[in-house]
Order: C-alpha cells, then sequence, then structure tokens
C-alpha cells in the first residue's frame, strides 16, 4: 500500500518506520521550518530504530514538496500535536481525493473533526474517510535526525473511531497488518476523552516546574511523580471520566488502560507512574513552554472544561 505521513517528528518517524517495515511503500512530509530530521532520513534514504520495535526501513521520499508527497496515496496519516492538525488540514486543502483514507493520530481533541474543517471536507462526507487515534501507539522519542527509541508499542488499547462512524470497521481492517489491536471506539467523542495527555503531562510539569527550569536532569516520571503529585494526576483523572459518565460514554482510569496497553504494570496514581515499562527512561522537557503545557492544557484541559 502507499502511504504518506504528515508530520516528522518521533511519532510521524515511527509511524513512517514501522509502516515501512511491514513492506509498505513510505513518503514522508513536514513543513520546511522543520528540516532537520527529514533531511537526515533523505540522505540516509530511510529510517533507523532501535527499543521495542528496530532496524532499518526504506522510505520512498522524505521532504517539503506535498504534492509529491501525496502521490498515489491510499492512506495518510497526521501525525503530530493537537496544534498541527489545522495546519496539515490546509496543506492538503484540495489535493485529497475519493478513496483516500486519512487517520489522525493522535485525534487529541477533535482532530478528526478539525482537519475535515480545514481541508474543507463536510463532516457527514466519507467518499474520503476519515478517523482519529485516541492515542499515538507508540512511546518514542528521536535521539538523532533520522533515528527513534522505540520505548514501547502498544500492545492493546489504542481506540479508533472514523467521523462519520461508519467507516470504523473498514478502516480497523485496512491497518490490521501494523496495528492488529487497534480497537473500535463507539465515536470521536470517546477518542477525544479517552486522551490521557492533559490529565498527565500539565499536572507532571506543573510540580516539577522548578526543577524543570533548573538543570531539568531528572526522569520525568521515575522521579517526578510522588504519591501526592499522583493524587493531583487522579483528581483530574476522575473529572474526565465524570465528563464521559454524563454523555453516556465508559472512559478508562489512566492507569486502567496503562495496564492494557503495556505502558503499566500497577493501578494506582503513583508507584504505577514511577514503575511503568512505557515510561523507563524518559527525560524531563527541556523548558515549560512545551506540548505537555501548550497543548494539553490549550487543547486538552480547556477542551473537557467546555
Amino acid at each position: 500500500m502507499n502511504i504518506t505521513v504528515l508530520g516528522a517528528g518521533a511519532g510521524g518517524t515511527t509511524v513512517a518506520f514501522d509502516c515501512a517495515a511491514h513492506g509498505h511503500r513510505v513518503r514522508l512530509f513536514d513543513f520546511p521550518q522543520f528540516p532537520e530530521n527529514i533531511a537526515a532520513i533523505a540522505e540516509q534514504g530511510g529510517i533507523h530504530a532501535e527499543g521495542d520495535i528496530s532496524g532499518f526501513a526504506d522510505i520512498a521520499y522524505a521532504g517539503h514538496d506535498i504534492d509529491r508527497a501525496l502521490e498515489d496515496a491510499e492512506l495518510i496519516y497526521v501525525v503530530g500535536p493537537a496544534f498541527s492538525t489545522e495546519p496539515f488540514g490546509e496543506a492538503v486543502a484540495g489535493k485529497l481525493l475519493p478513496g483516500q483514507t486519512v487517520i489522525v493520530t493522535p485525534g487529541s481533541c477533535g482532530g478528526a473533526l478539525a482537519f475535515k474543517r480545514a481541508a474543507g471536507l463536510a463532516v457527514e462526507d466519507d467518499s474520503i474517510r476519515v478517523a482519529e487515534t485516541h492515542t499515538l501507539h507508540y512511546a518514542v522519542r528521536l535521539t538523532e535526525p533520522g533515528r527513534v527509541h522505540v520505548f514501547l508499542k502498544l500492545k492493546a488499547g489504542n481506540l479508533l473511531a472514523a467521523l462519520p462512524g461508519r467507516s470504523t470497521a473498514d478502516i480497523l481492517q485496512l491497518i490490521a497488518d501494523v496495528y492488529p489491536t487497534m480497537e473500535a471506539a463507539r465515536s470521536v467523542i470517546q477518542t477525544s476523552l479517552q486522551n490521557a495527555n492533559p490529565v498527565i503531562h500539565p499536572a507532571v510539569s506543573l510540580c516539577n516546574s522548578a526543577r524543570i527550569e533548573g538543570d531539568g536532569a531528572f526522569l520525568i516520571y521515575e522521579e517526578g511523580v510522588t504519591d501526592s503529585e499522583g493524587r493531583l494526576i487522579e483528581a483530574v483523572d476522575r473529572e474526565r471520566i465524570a465528563i464521559g459518565e454524563r454523555l453516556g460514554i465508559e472512559v478508562f482510569s489512566d492507569p486502567e488502560m496503562g495496564m492494557r496497553q503495556g505502558y503499566m504494570l500497577e493501578n494506582n496514581y503513583g508507584s504505577a507512574y514511577r514503575k511503568a515499562p512505557g515510561f523507563l527512561g524518559i527525560t524531563a522537557q527541556p523548558q515549560l513552554d512545551h506540548r505537555y503545557i501548550n497543548e494539553d492544557v490549550g487543547y486538552g484541559l480547556v477542551f473537557m472544561s467546555q
């Protein structure tokens, strides 16, 4: 299958690697203001990965030409923080073709709807199928341009919903070779609410703000999540779950979902983070002006609050 990945951060690079490693022909695009990783992948002809999935995968194209990136695309992944979804939608507006499938991963907060609006697609139009996932399928970091370290590829528990929902089952079948454990969500409301990043990241970041603005040299989960901080995470999580209850949608607690995915081994809000296999070795962000705040508060918590 011809697959295009929009977004060359850690997530997009790993999606591109995984799809290419499964035998698909993959093209990778990002905007010109993010040249370093794209240039390295183009120069070496592919992507190196280490960790839970590893090896080298050839990439057919890596660059900033959206038309070339979309050539013969059957499946298009939009991979990036919430604030990148609309720019990617605008970049492909008028360029998508009937029969193509787009997956926004993660959807974060209404990602499929935001993409459709930006791309000029009607909500009910499924001639171009658009879906979103509730989370990225990996715990991953870029270690250097063209190379990723994958701490974890999810074992289960990543939800997907199409908009409109009648396409969900067909899209799950389309991606089953790379993501066989992806699960159907009831709707894009469920995928948006099940996104736990706004529950975890702002609390961890704010409670560790002095350390982050100091030398920042610590492990954000193993050293940064105390039991008291865990109680703050739990309080926010309970509000998220309560929103789901009012809407008649089951939202799993973060530790419950973490255990299903393979991130976590314990069902609690303290030691479960410190000992979580999916979080081991992840360092703190370099500053507070970071997606853990400006995405997960500005998009995630504001979305839930409203």
